[in-house]
């Protein structure tokens, strides 16, 4: 790289030469970004459409801009308009993969769909995400301790790094064009985007992608000063990885690379204010590294990261500090009075005449667009939650009050605490009967029979062959299956025409499972609408939201339930349906439930109870599932706990009490299973060799995991421990909507039986198959039984 930062004299072809860096003061109160799927859904629509090939590439450009014009209007409408503090952190998929491509970073099987000038055209941008014929797209993992999924660059010392797609550039320009908005960029910065990378399949041994920082910050020079052509005042760097310690890298390095980062990129001159935010937890020890660099404003998440000691907030004296007090990741209440009084100590602890800027503490990106659609919830349960546009009111709320005293605020202060009071007082918040059950929990209620002698009872009772095949449990969603569901939400068919839809379905998969051979089957989940939401719904203590969608990856939406009260199980909830599927059948069938870290995870939950109390109140309700399964004649029991990696504190130190609850609600669930009970798990995207002491915890006799993205890449970690139960890592990427070959299948099973030997494992897709078409899903399935039996004959 250059030792000199890009400037005038370097500055890419068009560029002004002559613009100085901009001083427009940050605002008084502004958000760190916003969901970008549109209120209706409308880029998840399109996209959809695009692949499909309903509509064209014009069309879908038009689709998106239509979705930026509308968060505009809409932030300038709630009271964001002043200079910068609308965010532009719109992107087609993936704020990651949008880096990625900004830099033209394909990996070496991608690299033939760049350019002449090293960028990739849209269709090229999509194959990273999605794959394409013998392409696996990029490996997909949490972004944090959160519900989104990322795309994970893959970088070595050839990768190509250089500044080649201005579309960050563009949306400023859109915005003044359209609304003459001068709008504040958001890019993923350069040291997170390195840590959250991987090396290359082609990296030699040792190489870290922060190996390339200079590369990266030499594109990220030339970022800048495109941004700061197009119009910007400012840029938001978000370095989300800097409040994590696990990145298997050293301290001192990290440190290193944020110090050589953002002195450099501080020093260009033609660029705009640079905006670092430390999101999802503290900052730490970067927060001294960065205050020592030129860069005009640090966001600290006040939230989850707390608020630091003086002598920390002593290094930002120079600096704008914006202070994230407003909760980006639940729906609830922001509490005004507790938000005012850590606004005002950070004031009082902060150098004197440091500026503040009232915010999120995260992007807006984790919760719904506004809580008024939600006519359905009732009226008051309602009056306690905030989504993305109620949170933009309390952030300017807030600023007024910091900049004109509490008085100016009291109604609103006043209101809130009525509200606060009524939702204490509320008799589904605290239930006498449930409190008492999680607190006459043993030890003995989370431990089962030793595993040799389950082992052993559940091969006598089952009788599978070696490596036995199965699915992870839903089959695909057919829009029959929808349109029987939406009419019977609507009173159109009744009870008994609905069921007789879902059991037709139940038969078809279960015969479509048969006759490609599977070894265990399952009931393919028609009845459910969603693996948490099905389950809110029959459980007392949740509410369910019509418009509540919030983006997964790509154009994945779920719709997460809301967990506001204490949770109890009023009558069994999938007995009926397993017990009929395996009626049809003489093969093992799965019971499927979902863990209660997961339930947690995927709903909002609720914050005025301790989430292990949460917990427990969850295992207990799926313990009593797990007994009235089994007396149905049910042997094999999933409980899936996909997230169980995605919460797991992001700072070592506070994860040893994070994995004592959540591991011990798990085996509160299963705990009273019989030994000749298989109970199954099942861990999606959750960097299983991370969590692999927390998983042997667990005590499921069979774990599936996601695998084939990684090419099994966690399976040496898995050996190296010593896992003694089962383990089956998925060997067809569902994700994407490409077909996994027989050879590819039975490729990557044999590296499996390779690492664990054949009696560990067993064989099935990387998670479950809702959102694939059947024409896929049953050539994929015919291929991994396949090349069960192809790795069997060669044992």
């Amino acid at each position: 790289m250059s030792t000199t930062p890009p400037s005038s004299t370097t500055a890419a072809p068009g560029m002004a030469a002559e613009m100085t860096s901009p001083a427009a003061p940050l605002p008084s109160a502004t958000i760190l970004g916003y969901p970008r799927i549109g209120r209706d859904r409308e880029l998840k629509r399109a996209l959809e459409q695009y692949w499909r090939g309903a509509i064209s590439a014009e069309e879908l450009g038009g689709a998106a801009a239509g979705v930026r014009a509308a968060t505009r209007e809409r932030l300038t409408a709630l009271g964001l308009g002043e200079c910068s503090s609308i965010p532009a952190d719109f992107t087609l998929y993936d704020q990651v993969l949008q880096v990625t491509a900004t830099l033209g970073a394909a990996p070496a099987r991608f690299r033939d769909l760049l350019d002449a000038e090293g960028a990739l055209d849209l269709d090229g941008h999509f194959t990273l995400a999605r794959g394409q014929g013998s392409r696996p797209a990029l490996e997909m993992t949490k972004w944090l301790d959160s519900n989104y999924h990322y795309l994970v660059p893959e970088i070595d010392a050839a990768t190509p790094i250089g500044y080649v797609d201005s579309s960050i550039a563009d949306q400023v320009e859109e915005a003044a064009a359209q609304d003459a908005q001068v709008v504040r960029p958001v890019v993923v910065g350069p040291v997170s985007y390195l840590l959250m990378a991987k090396p290359s399949d082609e990296a030699a041994e040792g190489f870290h992608p922060l190996d390339r920082l200079g590369d990266v910050l030499h594109a990220y020079g030339h970022l800048l000063m495109g941004l700061r052509a197009a119009g910007a005042a400012w840029v938001q760097l978000d370095e989300p990885a800097l409040v994590s310690d696990s990145w298997g890298i050293e301290p001192d390095r990290v440190l290193a690379a944020v110090r050589e980062a953002y002195s450099w990129l501080g020093a260009i001159v033609e660029r705009p204010q640079i905006l670092v935010a430390g999101t999802y937890g503290s900052l730490g020890e970067a927060l001294p590294v960065l205050g020592a660099t030129p860069i005009e404003a640090v966001a600290l998440d006040l939230v989850a990261g707390g608020l630091p000691q003086a002598e920390a907030l002593a290094a930002l004296a120079g600096k704008s500090v914006v202070a994230g007090v407003v909760s980006g990741r639940n729906i609830w209440r922001t509490d005004l009075d507790a938000a005012l009084t850590t606004l005002e100590r950070l004031r009082e602890s902060l150098p004197g005449g440091t500026p503040i800027t009232v915010a999120t503490s995260t992007s807006l990106q984790h919760v719904p667009h506004d809580v008024e659609r939600e006519t359905s919830i009732d009226p008051q349960l309602r009056s306690w939650l905030a989504f993305a546009d109620q949170k933009v009111g309390e952030v300017l709320t807030l600023a007024r009050g910091l900049a004109q005293g509490r008085g100016a605020i009291s109604a609103e202060l006043a209101r809130d605490a009525e509200l606060r009071a009524q939702r204490a007082a509320h008799p589904g918040v605290n239930r006498a009967q449930v409190r008492d059950a999680v607190a006459a929990i043993t030890p003995a209620d989370r431990t089962r029979a030793p595993y040799a002698e389950r082992r052993r009872a559940q091969a006598e009772r089952l009788g599978l062959p070696e490596l036995p095949t199965t699915t992870i449990g839903s089959f695909p969603q057919t829009a029959e299956i929808r349109r029987a569901r939406a009419a019977w939400r609507r009173g159109e068919i009744d009870d008994a025409a609905y069921d007789a839809a879902m059991r037709a379905e139940i038969a078809s998969v279960v015969a479509l499972q048969e006759r490609i051979g599977l070894d265990v089957l399952v009931h393919g989940e028609a009845e459910r609408n969603d693996m948490v939401q099905y389950f809110a719904e029959l459980l007392d203590g949740f509410v369910t939201t019509e418009h509540g969608w919030v983006q997964s990856y790509g154009s994945r939406c779920t719709r997460p339930s809301i967990l506001w009260g204490d949770v109890a199980r009023p009558e069994p909830m999938t007995v009926a349906w397993s017990a009929y599927a395996q009626s049809l059948t003489d093969k093992p069938l799965k019971g499927m439930l979902t863990g209660p870290v997961t339930i947690m995870a995927w709903s909002f939950v609720r914050d005025d109870l301790p989430r292990a109390q949460v917990a427990d109140q969850l295992g207990l309700a799926l313990r009593a599932e797990v007994a009235d399964l089994e007396a149905a004649g049910i042997g094999v029991i999933q409980v899936d706990e996909p997230a169980i990696r995605e919460t797991l504190p992001l700072r070592a130190a506070d994860r040893p009490e994070y994995l004592e609850w959540s591991v011990g609600s798990f085996r509160l669930a299963t705990g009273g299973a019989a030994p000749a009970t298989q109970v199954h798990t099942h861990l999606c995207y959750s960097e299983f060799d991370v969590v692999i002491d927390a998983v042997d915890h667990l005590d499921a006799d069979v774990t599936s995991i996601e695998a084939s993205r990684s090419r099994m890449d966690i399976l040496p970690a898995v050996a190296a421990h010593g896992f003694e139960r089962q383990l089956g890592p998925g060997v067809w990427d569902i994700h994407s909507p490409r077909v996994p070959s027989l050879s590819e299948c039975t490729e990557l099973l044999q590296r499996a039986v390779d690492a664990l030997g054949a009696a560990t494992v067993w064989v099935n897709p990387d998670c479950g198959l809702k959102t694939r078409a059947y024409a896929e899903t049953e050539e994929s399935l015919a291929n991994l039984v396949g090349a069960a039996r192809a790795v069997r004959e060669g044992l």
